[in-house]
């Protein structure tokens, strides 16, 4: 219970003030818990951002694949797996995630957050498969590169509102850069 009260009080620190909020008084004052508790729990900020890895990249690549179940065609699919992800950016699980950069993480939990991601690429393989790429593999690695920088771009509270960089980002995934 103390262990999901603490991932559950940095998700809402990383989600309102970014790296810098989360630390372990902020969790202690957060939960209640004296300083010392969290440690029990959490040796370090990365083991933190790790654990809400672990916990939560599960539960966003679920509701892809969900989305992605819904929709008929492999074009379908496609837009699905696009929405969907930029559709949870808002989300505050997935903005804990992406909080702390990886370079602040061990290599462990850097390989960990990279087989995550490969498996939200795979999900989009076959339906490239389908549309007759010869390399689908590839094709789903610079999909996911579109996405993550529509992702930084909504992050970033870019001059274009998140429906239009949606938008812009399904024409790019279906209709490449011929717009």
């Amino acid at each position: 219970m103390q262990r999901g009260a603490l991932l559950d009080a940095a998700r809402s620190l990383l989600s309102e003030g970014g790296t810098e909020a989360l630390t372990f008084p902020a969790l202690a004052e957060r939960t209640g818990l004296a300083r010392s508790s969290v440690y029990e729990y959490f040796r370090s900020r990365a083991a933190v951002v790790e654990e809400l890895c672990a916990v939560d990249f599960p539960v966003w690549a679920a509701e892809v694949e969900a989305a992605m179940e819904g929709a008929e065609t492999p074009e379908a699919k496609i837009e699905a797996y696009v929405r969907r992800q930029l559709a949870l950016v808002g989300d505050r699980r997935h903005r804990a995630v992406v909080a702390i950069s990886a370079g602040e993480l061990d290599a462990g939990a850097r390989e960990k957050i990279r087989a995550a991601h490969g498996g939200l690429i795979a999900m989009i393989v076959e339906a490239l498969a389908d549309l007759g790429h010869a390399q689908p593999r590839l094709a789903a690695m610079l999909l996911q590169g579109v996405v993550d920088a529509a992702v930084r771009r909504i992050e970033l509270g870019a001059a274009e509102n998140p429906e239009e960089i949606t938008e812009a980002a399904v024409a790019m995934a279906l209709r490449g850069v011929r717009g």
